[in-house]
């Protein structure tokens, strides 16, 4: 992922100063001390090697979210980026908190915002219990409007024959859609514009009726 989160250090409204990136390992909260930690460590090293100023912030509560410390570092990054663990745990944890309210204040001043697996679910209006096979599902933040964010889609691909007609049928409505994003790839854009397939593998738009493919350099438009 090297290559697309240098894009988005480039294009994440530092104005010449060295990028600032909080890590959040929020939606491994409930998954214990050393996934947390192995969050954190990861993200630090990670965007550290990439030439960025990284601070982690231990946010996994929602009491902890509504501190004001935390809450200024996030509103003062660059790039906020979103650890794994359990979407509908991320949700339940920001919403409505001073670190959510941070968030949408780094981004309105022109921040990146990213995350992967639950950590890019959370942003879609709907939460799929994939389990299930969306038959139970809660709303989430909906950035992107009407959508149902799948990560590690290509792990569905021995049976992407039968599962994609099953999610059609049994998750969306009318005029929703789904995202099913490979691993080590990423659909970078902004809201209202068209987006940029950025990766080794694909991104899928699937809709009531359609399923289409999207590979590395590909650009799209996403439903409104």
């Amino acid at each position: 992922m090297n290559e697309i989160d240098r894009f988005l250090l480039e294009n994440s409204g530092a104005n010449g100063h060295k990028p600032r990136v909080v890590c959040l390992p929020t939606a491994a909260g409930t998954e214990g001390e050393i996934s947390v930690s192995r969050w954190m460590r990861m993200g630090e090293e990670h965007f550290k090697s990439l030439g960025a100023e990284v601070a982690a912030l231990k946010l996994t509560n929602r009491n902890e979210a509504e501190q004001v410390g935390f809450a200024e570092q996030i509103e003062q990054a660059d790039l906020i980026y979103f650890s794994g663990g359990k979407p509908h745990y991320l949700y339940e944890t920001l919403d409505g908190t001073k670190a959510w309210g941070a968030v949408q204040k780094a981004t309105a001043r022109g921040a990146a915002f990213a995350g992967c697996s639950a950590g890019a679910m959370f942003i879609g209006e709907f939460l799929p219990d994939l389990r299930t096979f969306g038959l139970r599902q809660q709303r989430a933040f909906g950035i992107l409007p009407k959508s149902h964010i799948i990560p590690h889609f290509d792990r569905l691909s021995a049976w992407r024959g039968l599962s994609i007609p099953l999610l059609q049928s049994l998750l969306l409505s009318e005029n929703e859609y789904i995202l099913g994003l490979d691993e080590d790839t990423a659909l970078v854009g902004k809201l209202g514009q068209t987006w940029t397939v950025m990766g080794r593998q694909q991104v899928y738009l699937i809709s009531k009726h359609e399923a289409v493919s999207f590979s590395s350099g590909a650009q799209m438009d996403l439903p409104q």
